[in-house]
């Protein structure tokens, strides 16, 4: 039998007063419980993702040290962004077990923090590029379709790109696009458009990586590993 303090994040007051986001990692957590577990006490924190200073996520802490419990979460990105604040946990001392991610070890949990965290740096450093040089061609880049076509294809593909690292071995392994999607989105990567992935935004990715025309890419590989 394993024991757990949940955990669960909101990052506004109004989603905390409407349960909005809160049933979807109850339910999350329910269902990696297995026989046996018992989930002693649930904090809840209505805090930013960017913020360190959780006073619920410290006393969730302190109560599973003193049961000798883990800190139970649903999805990586509702116990922090930061891969200095997830490591600085762990080394408490205490087990942090994510209900998405039901086998990650610690340095996985490590490598998936990581990488979320650098996708979003990169997805931020884009949209500030895109920004100035908005700024820079004023009405005439609204003005150009071809032009501003032509844009977004090489935005894209430098999107690409940047995920070529972490997709393309999944993808010599001979995983589904779906199971592939499932995977990104566990680990906390956002897509070009700062959304979740689907079997067809990935098959899409490979497509452009492959630079084919993703729509004979084989149907097949959309379903579930």
């Amino acid at each position: 039998m394993t024991r757990f303090v949940a955990y669960l994040r909101v990052s506004t007051a109004r989603q905390g007063r409407s349960g909005l986001g809160l049933a979807a990692q109850r339910s999350k957590i329910e269902s990696f419980l297995r026989e046996g577990d018992e989930v002693i006490a649930e904090f809840v924190e209505v805090q930013s993702g960017k913020a360190d200073d959780r006073e619920q996520l410290w006393k969730a802490i302190a109560h599973a040290k003193k049961h000798d419990a883990k800190i139970l979460i649903a999805k990586l990105d509702r116990f922090s962004r930061k891969v200095s604040f997830i490591a600085g946990i762990m080394e408490q001392g205490i087990g942090l077990a994510v209900a998405e991610m039901p086998h990650a070890t610690d340095f996985q949990l490590h490598i998936f923090a990581a990488l979320a965290q650098e996708e979003r740096r990169l997805i931020s450093e884009r949209t500030r590029s895109a920004l100035a040089e908005a700024r820079k061609r004023g009405v005439a880049l609204g003005k150009n379709a071809a032009a501003l076509k032509e844009r977004h294809c090489k935005q894209a593909m430098a999107y690409a790109r940047s995920i070529e690292p972490i997709l393309m071995p999944m993808v010599n392994a001979g995983w589904s696009f779906n199971a592939m999607a499932n995977q990104l989105n566990m680990a906390g990567i956002s897509t070009a458009k700062d959304g979740r992935f689907t079997a067809q935004t990935v098959k899409n990715i490979v497509g452009r990586l492959r630079n084919i025309d993703t729509d004979h890419v084989g149907q097949s590989s959309l379903g579930n590993a």
